[in-house]
């Protein structure tokens, strides 16, 4: 039996490109999880998708980094998968792991995937800390604009207003606001 796996990161991705290719592939099942990071180590669709697997079966992906979270995590599966028997394949690196030459390749493949995902995240960092140098606010804007919080303080301090009340006006919840009041950073520019 062939049995796939996919996966993406974010709600947002889709999986369509994936499981078009395992079903053209011949996969009889698809096991898939979707917002979890390739370095999540519960990843609850891919265990599920090992135990899944017998003797003869093939295990297909459409890419070795939607399984594997770095080389000891892609040598350790391999190594698994061996000894039940089971075949894997990518089905965009073309490899045989039932070869050395096969084998060493899926070591190459793997060690390259964790040296990208490894100056992804150094580049990430540089940047933001770059970002964080020029001044730049990172994350989510502010819900609420200096002044709508500055009003609020002003109409709690006054007892005009509940928190809950001013919350629905600002379309905030009641938390939102109180961590805007009591936030000692000013909003950036």
């Amino acid at each position: 039996m062939r049995i796939g796996y996919a996966r993406v990161s974010t709600e947002e991705q889709n999986l369509s490109l994936q499981l078009d290719a395992l079903t053209a592939a011949g996969c009889e099942r698809i096991f898939r999880d979707e917002g979890v990071s390739a370095v999540a180590v519960e990843r609850p669709q891919f265990q599920a998708a090992l135990a899944a697997l017998r003797r003869g079966d093939t295990l297909l992906v459409w890419k070795m980094d939607r399984a594997f979270r770095s080389l000891l995590d892609a040598l350790r599966v391999l190594e698994e998968l061996a000894a039940k028997g089971v075949e894997f394949r990518a089905l965009t690196e073309a490899f045989d792991t039932a070869t050395p030459m096969g084998r060493f390749n899926y070591q190459i493949r793997n060690a390259f995937s964790e040296l990208e995902r490894a100056l992804i995240a150094e580049r990430t960092k540089a940047g933001m800390e770059a970002a964080r140098r020029r001044g730049t606010h990172l994350g989510r804007p502010p819900k609420l604009a200096a002044a709508q919080v500055e009003a609020a303080r002003a109409a709690l301090a006054a007892q005009i207003e509940t928190l809950k009340d001013l919350a629905s006006r600002y379309r905030v919840c009641p938390r939102t606001l109180m961590r805007a009041i009591t936030n000692k950073k000013e909003e950036p520019p």
